[in-house]
């Protein structure tokens, strides 16, 4: 033990997302590298909740969007619209392309509102 952390042995680290890593070794922990304030996920959360008429409880930052069933690109790219209205910016044409998780929503909604300011 160190301060406040336990040196584990032999624990590796699994590339889950582009932004999100998972532990292995039984320990639950994940260590999220996401540019986006909470703020914003917890909107981004909402809004796809409210668009997809689920509770928002299932919408996690690690949540695919196919986990939603927005299997089609079409699906995605109604609930980036409504993203983009919601927080009055313009991601554009392909904006929803490589997007894949709702962590990767609103890291590149906060990527749009910083570049815009």
């Amino acid at each position: 033990m160190f301060g406040e952390l336990k040196f584990v042995n032999k624990v590796q680290l699994k590339r889950e997302t582009k932004t999100s890593f998972a532990l292995s070794g039984g320990i639950d922990t994940i260590i999220s590298c996401s540019t986006a304030e909470l703020e914003t996920l917890k909107i981004v959360q909402s809004t796809i909740a409210k668009q997809l008429f689920i509770d928002e409880a299932t919408v996690t930052p690690q949540t695919k969007f196919s986990d939603f069933g927005c299997i089609l690109y079409e699906i995605k790219v109604e609930i980036m619209m409504a993203l983009e209205e919601k927080f009055e910016i313009s991601i554009g044409e392909g904006g929803a392309e490589n997007i894949s998780t709702v962590q990767d929503a609103a890291d590149l909604i906060e990527k749009v509102k910083t570049a815009s300011t």
